[in-house]
């Protein structure tokens, strides 16, 4: 495949302000890396954390977006287990440094070395990059790129929150009817759960939404469900949020808190966590969460939902996300 000199993206060059839509070169893969092309980059409030300066430690300038649905153009010396031509996917993790306790314990999305696109790496919002062989999935036939891309953090995040709550969950509460909870929601019902769902008050278009994926239940976060929880997983970075599903679950129910950010959590009574209630929260993914939900997401089937954005228009995407108008997931493609 023919390789350009120079690429489309869509650069963050300092917090705060919005990206800037300019050319760079498009780089050559080093050891052990490939060099693709995006197909469609799902756009995830983590990229707003960054963009907003929530998380203090993104290399500038930077190319955001991790949930990245490419083609393999070229493969870089040491790069093993992809060919030209390939689909597969990258999301957040896209490096960790495999010696240490945490990474030889399975735990590698705890490594303090670990390094994330669209982070430390530039990322999707892009028409190329590069990736970590080792940190790519291929991805499932069944569903097209924009489809696809929000699997690769919506969905991997949400598995893994998902997973968190537990063996014996019967009534799953998700705060934030979002990209991940429309996914989730869908693989709560495929295992036969009851599933509420939890919105901003008053948001009907997105309560309407959970119904249609099976929710038996679906009303404001500042509501109380019809009968207690088993576990409730947190999606939206409302620290208030985490008092309230306290609240909402029985007596040793879990509380998850899935996001990389959240604003601060109130002081709330002993007695909400009392009684063997557990709260714990979600940093990042492994490389497992990617192969165990992509080898899950055609047998549920899952089926996302998403708004697709030109690439230039990523600003837009992210303000949409922003103030809560999407209904699922919104996607560049570029």
């Amino acid at each position: 495949m023919d390789r350009p000199d120079t690429m489309r993206v869509m650069l963050l060059v300092e917090q705060g302000k919005e990206l800037v839509n300019t050319r760079l070169p498009v780089p050559c893969p080093g050891q052990g890396q490939v060099l693709v092309r995006v197909k469609a980059c799902g756009v995830c409030r983590t990229d707003l954390h960054i963009m907003d300066g929530d998380l203090t430690e993104p290399k500038l300038p930077l190319v955001l977006g991790h949930e990245i649905v490419w083609e393999v153009v070229e493969i870089g010396e040491g790069a093993f287990g992809l060919a030209p031509g390939q689909r597969v996917g990258i999301p957040w993790l896209g490096w960790s440094c495999v010696n240490c306790a945490f990474c030889q314990n399975e735990q590698e999305n705890l490594c303090r070395q670990a390094r994330y696109t669209g982070y430390q790496f530039d990322g999707g919002f892009a028409e190329y990059t590069v990736a970590d062989a080792r940190y790519c999935f291929p991805m499932p036939e069944e569903y097209s790129d924009a489809e696809a891309a929000p699997l690769l953090c919506a969905g991997l995040i949400g598995y893994r929150s998902y997973c968190m709550c537990g063996n014996e969950v019967k009534r799953l509460g998700l705060y934030g009817f979002g990209a991940s909870a429309h996914i989730i929601a869908q693989i709560a019902v495929h295992d036969k759960m009851a599933v509420y769902a939890f919105t901003r008050p008053l948001d009907e278009t997105k309560q309407k939404f959970a119904h249609t994926l099976g929710a038996v239940w679906a009303g404001g976060s500042d509501e109380l469900p019809p009968e207690p929880l088993d576990a409730a997983i947190i999606f939206a970075p409302v620290g208030d949020l985490v008092p309230a599903a306290l609240q909402a679950v029985r007596p040793g129910g879990v509380v998850v808190c899935a996001g990389i950010h959240m604003s601060d959590i109130p002081s709330f009574p002993y007695s909400l966590l009392w009684e063997e209630k557990v709260v714990r929260s979600v940093a990042n993914l492994t490389r497992r969460d990617g192969e165990e939900l992509l080898l899950l997401a055609p047998k549920v089937p899952l089926r996302t939902s998403v708004q697709t954005y030109p690439l230039e228009d990523a600003n837009q995407a992210l303000d949409d996300l922003r103030q809560g108008k999407l209904t699922g997931a919104a996607v560049l493609i570029p």
